[in-house]
């Protein structure tokens, strides 16, 4: 589902990470984020207080954009989210956070999703291809 050109912006784009409950959408950009080797998308709980009250409420559903605006690429990703709280992943993203924000912040926990689907939002023929 995730193929080497989705992997590739995945890894060097900020994400846009979207959420709705109650009719209220939400979306924020992540920077600390990363592709598991198995395909999961995992982003770090700095500031997602809202997207994770959403998560609880909507069964997890989450959208993540990604996109290069110099190339025209772009691709939609819905899938699941699980909130974790320990373990090597949060560990990993807490040291992270706290070298960028020089141990003013951390990361509370990550965001694990299982993606579902691919959408191609790159302009062209391809576009709303589902991958």
């Amino acid at each position: 589902m995730l193929n080497e050109n989705v992997v590739k912006l995945l890894k060097a784009s900020m994400w846009d990470l979207a959420t709705c409950a109650d009719g209220e959408p939400n979306v924020v950009p992540v920077a600390f984020k990363d592709v598991t080797e198995d395909g999961r998308l995992v982003v770090g709980d700095v500031f997602l207080e809202t997207t994770l009250n959403n998560i609880r409420v909507n069964d997890g559903k989450i959208a993540i954009s990604v996109y290069d605006a110099q190339k025209l690429e772009g691709y939609q990703i819905k899938g699941k989210a699980e909130y974790v709280t320990v373990g090597r992943l949060v560990d990993t993203f807490k040291a992270m956070v706290e070298k960028v924000f020089r141990g003013t912040a951390t990361a509370k926990g990550v965001l694990v999703i299982t993606v579902e689907k691919v959408i191609i939002t790159t302009p062209g023929a391809e576009n709303k291809k589902i991958l």
